[in-house]
């Protein structure tokens, strides 16, 4: 079952490469934590805040891809956990089927800040979180 969850917070540490993102359960108590790299986290962060430039940044270019071949990122899952490491699901709309793709989540939740799309985890995930 996947669970709705928001982008709680973002803790950027400049002296350290390792980031942290945490995710919310939106009608509940669970949380945990996501440690991302600096350049992952700057790219999340731009795109929450709205910053644009001159020329499409990698997030950017992969949205107007899914768009430009008639693509619409519909939902990120966060939908496993193994040896430490998370693993991510884009699922895009594609002539009325859902595609699911592999992403690490790091990228799949800067894709998504940008085009305001929900967020899920699956609750293996969070069980997972508290063995």
């Amino acid at each position: 079952m996947e669970i709705p969850v928001e982008l709680a917070r973002i803790i950027i540490n400049e002296t350290v490469d390792q980031q942290i993102i945490v995710l919310r359960e939106r009608d509940g108590d669970r949380s945990f934590p996501i440690v991302i790299g600096m350049a992952e986290i700057l790219a999340l962060d731009r795109r929450l805040k709205g910053i644009e430039f001159p020329r499409p940044m990698t997030h950017d270019l992969l949205a107007n891809v899914i768009e430009e071949l008639g693509g619409e990122l519909v939902k990120v899952v966060i939908n496993d956990l193994r040896e430490h490491t998370f693993f991510a699901e884009l699922h895009i709309e594609l002539d009325g089927e859902d595609v699911a793709i592999d992403s690490r989540p790091s990228d799949a939740l800067a894709l998504s800040a940008g085009l305001d799309v929900p967020l899920f985890v699956d609750e293996q995930v969070f069980e997972k979180m508290q063995m």
